[in-house]
């Protein structure tokens, strides 16, 4: 009777605390706790969790805990890390209408992502890299979710993509003067003016540099999928990215353009869709990090026939089709890591889990593929002290589901309940 009166009036304290503020003390009871990917699942287990980080990890079933804290009862349930997304575009849906640039405020922008960091936070993500938005839309979304008042994963955030001038990133489809008054200003020509750039977009507030490496699939171009940024300018943008502390991640599909970034020293590169033999030892001899982003092949291609993309961007989407998953076989093969991303936001927020299955059908493990979305994303993001394992001194990032996630990777696609930083998610 007392500790029920006890947690009563606790439930009405923390009623009256505001909005983003973090209980004290809460205590996480646990079925079956998943510390990381190179774990097995330990059975029973208590977490505690104060100021937002993990502060004890008690084993077995019946651990003492302090009748004032909050109780979370998660005793039917695996616990286990939150996942990270490298390669997300929460501002934005999917969808063929690239003339809505015309229509909407950048400010929308920041009303579509507070509802795609709730959806992707639920789907079991905790921290997302935003791989390209308006000027400051990631940004606001970075501050909100960060103080609690969007409930969201963390953002790593990148802004605007750096492009050539009318390549992939840049605006296009347009006639020029539309396109003159649309562009964000972040296209270069030139090592000197790209450089400017960097420390541009490092003024604004940007995590990681984002830069177009390759043609893409969705712009409004004819002209292939590889090389747009010569050598040059790309070594001048991880030059200028790195001494000011900041990393680089390319979007690149063409095998060329994917070995010239890694040879540049871009730090990741994203999508890596033609990416052959002699691209991946030179990102296996950088250290450049390969994030497939399987799923948005799966997006597009779910979208094909419906008159939802111009016949320019279904062409280039075909293009894509036969070669998608091949690049991550041969990477594994070759030894070049490889970190979970998806491309969220070109197929609909919240079915992110659904890329660890593709990378399983690509050749990777369940533990490889859960290590991606981890440990390993942890690492790629220098953010391994922080997140990707349940472990002492760690932000208290968690997630809970049914089953073992080591048998088979589906099971992360329904997650019941999310931590982000000691908040949980409703």
């Amino acid at each position: 009777m007392i500790r029920a009166l006890g947690l009563t009036i606790l439930t009405l304290a923390l009623a009256m605390l505001p909005a983003g503020a973090i209980a004290q003390d809460q205590i996480i009871r646990v079925g079956n706790l998943l510390t990381d990917a190179d774990a097995q699942p330990s059975g029973p287990a208590t977490i505690i969790v104060r100021d937002g980080r993990i502060a004890e990890i008690r084993r077995g079933p019946d651990a003492a805990y302090d009748a004032v804290a909050t109780i979370i009862d998660l005793s039917t349930k695996t616990v286990m890390p939150g996942m990270i997304d490298l390669h997300v575009h929460l501002t934005g849906d999917p969808g063929g209408d690239f003339w809505k640039a015309t229509t909407e405020p950048a400010e929308w922008g920041v009303v579509v992502g507070a509802k795609n960091a709730l959806v992707t936070a639920k789907a079991g993500f905790t921290t997302v890299r935003e791989a390209g938005s308006s000027q400051y839309s990631a940004f606001s979304l970075r501050r909100g979710t960060a103080e609690g008042i969007i409930p969201g994963p963390r953002i790593i955030a990148a802004g605007p993509a750096l492009a050539i001038v009318g390549g992939h990133g840049d605006v296009s489809g347009f006639t020029e003067e539309v396109n003159d008054l649309l562009t964000g200003g972040y296209s270069c020509t030139g090592a000197v003016e790209c450089a400017a750039k960097v420390r541009k977009a490092s003024r604004a507030g940007s995590d990681i540099i984002k830069i177009t490496a390759t043609g893409g699939v969705l712009s409004q171009q004819g002209r292939g999928l590889d090389t747009q940024f010569t050598s040059e300018e790309m070594q001048s943008i991880a030059d200028t990215a790195h001494s000011l502390g900041l990393k680089v991640m390319a979007h690149a599909h063409g095998a060329r353009g994917i070995e010239a970034a890694a040879r540049a020293g871009i730090d990741t590169i994203d999508h890596g869709t033609f990416a052959d033999e002699a691209a991946l030892r030179v990102m296996k001899d950088k250290g450049t990090v390969l994030i497939p982003t399987l799923m948005a092949f799966k997006g597009v291609s779910e979208r094909l026939d419906k008159g939802i993309y111009t016949p320019v961007v279904e062409e280039k989407i075909r293009m894509t089709m036969g070669r998608v998953g091949k690049a991550v076989t041969l990477a594994k093969k070759l030894g070049v890591p490889i970190a979970f991303g998806t491309d969220a936001g070109v197929f609909n927020h919240g079915r992110n889990a659904e890329e660890l299955q593709l990378m399983v059908d690509a050749g990777l493990t369940p533990r490889e593929a859960i290590a991606s979305a981890t440990t390993i994303a942890a690492k790629t993001l220098d953010m391994d002290q922080e997140i990707g394992r349940i472990a002492i001194g760690y932000s208290a990032d968690l997630i809970a589901f049914d089953g073992n996630p080591l048998d088979d990777v589906r099971t992360l696609e329904t997650v019941d309940w999310v931590m982000v930083r000691g908040r949980v998610i409703d």
